[in-house]
């Protein structure tokens, strides 16, 4: 194979170069593969990036080798790929933005394995669209606690009428995804996802930590809730990982995670490049709602409520008009303040959610695109 090449993606010319270079020598996944898959996953991936700035998470000699993050811009960069300047401490950051297939490719092509994006949109970089948690398992926790405990932030979120996505982390983890698409601050979503960390520290502290000191962590889910600021990224859904082989950070459903829960199998959890495209190819863009429903955070932190009573939280698709709607008893709201029994913990077998699969709201959400 030519040392380079030049090809012309969506109408810009792009010079690709060591195209047979092994990425994941495990897998054997060269870089021409990365850039094929980066170019086949755009049309689900490209409403994820759309007026976002990135941090690129690059790996010049593969997942073996060195990487370094990388905020600003290449200099190198073709004249078409475009930029955004945010303002940061200390001035001014001109950060890529991806508005189209042939950006991903460039991306892909200066061996950007995972992409990087912030919570919110370049017109408005004070205002998240959205609330994140990252579940990390301390060893020897797995990925099956990471499904339990995010069974239970789920139910806490129901329980102040907050729908939520998941997606694997693409090893161990999962992050779940609060969307939002209404005005609010970083400051009250990250008030209100360590609320709901805390809440489920105290209800499991054998399982469930809310602090980042490792030292804390041994055995337990650690609750990241300090994603929620602006000077931080979540990995896009969609992008490739860092690991021995090409996993990516894909779309869960919770039928799935409550199978995975109850049975004790997660194999299924964790897919690769080729099984998420086959996916996205048969059923869309499963993390559509993130862009599209609008959701508002209750006044309260959850830790506030009691038991049994929920904060209304307003909700609608993109588009349609707000309505409020309260939770039914018994949605998850015992996790904050028990009363009675208590609830299952997440060593066993997780009660069903009110909703055991995607809600009307969400699916509605995720088809409107």
């Amino acid at each position: 194979m030519p040392k380079a090449i030049t090809v012309t993606i969506a109408g810009k010319q792009l010079s690709l170069s060591n195209l047979d270079k092994i990425m994941y020598p495990e897998a054997g996944f060269t870089k021409a593969q990365v850039i094929d898959y980066y170019t086949r996953i755009a049309p689900a991936m490209l409403p994820h990036l759309k007026d976002r700035p990135i941090s690129l998470k690059r790996f010049p000699d593969g997942v073996d080798g060195m990487f370094f993050y990388e905020k600003r811009c290449p200099a190198h960069r073709p004249g078409w790929v475009g930029t955004c300047s945010i303002p940061v401490k200390h001035g001014e950051i001109a950060f890529c933005t991806v508005d189209g297939v042939e950006t991903l490719a460039w991306l892909a092509n200066i061996a950007c394995l995972e992409i990087h994006a912030y919570l919110y949109k370049r017109t408005a970089p004070d205002v998240p669209t959205m609330m994140v948690f990252d579940l990390d398992p301390g060893e020897p926790a797995t990925l099956l606690d990471s499904c339990q405990v995010g069974l239970h932030v789920r139910r806490l979120l129901a329980a102040d009428g907050l729908e939520c996505l998941a997606k694997s982390s693409g090893s161990k983890g999962l992050h779940l995804y609060v969307p939002l698409n209404t005005p609010t601050t970083f400051k009250r979503t990250k008030s209100y996802a360590r609320a709901v960390a805390i809440a489920l520290e105290k209800r499991f502290p054998e399982r469930v930590v809310s602090v980042m000191a490792k030292s804390e962590r041994v055995g337990k889910i650690f609750i990241d809730w300090s994603q929620n600021d602006a000077a931080k990224t979540t990995c896009c859904v969609y992008s490739l990982r860092a690991r021995a082989r090409p996993t990516v950070s894909a779309p869960l459903s919770w039928p799935e995670i409550e199978r995975a829960a109850r049975s004790g199998d997660v194999s299924g959890l964790v897919r690769e490049a080729g099984a998420v495209l086959a996916s996205v190819e048969r059923e869309g863009d499963a993390f559509a709602a993130l862009e599209s429903l609008k959701q508002k955070l209750p006044a309260a932190d959850p830790a506030s409520g009691e038991a049994g009573e929920a904060h209304p939280a307003t909700t609608s698709r993109s588009g349609d008009s707000t309505a409020t709607r309260k939770p039914a008893r018994g949605s998850g709201n015992s996790l904050v303040k028990p009363r009675g029994k208590p609830a299952t913990g997440p060593g066993k077998r997780p009660a069903k959610p009110a909703a055991g699969r995607a809600s009307p709201r969400l699916a509605r959400a995720t088809r409107s695109r």
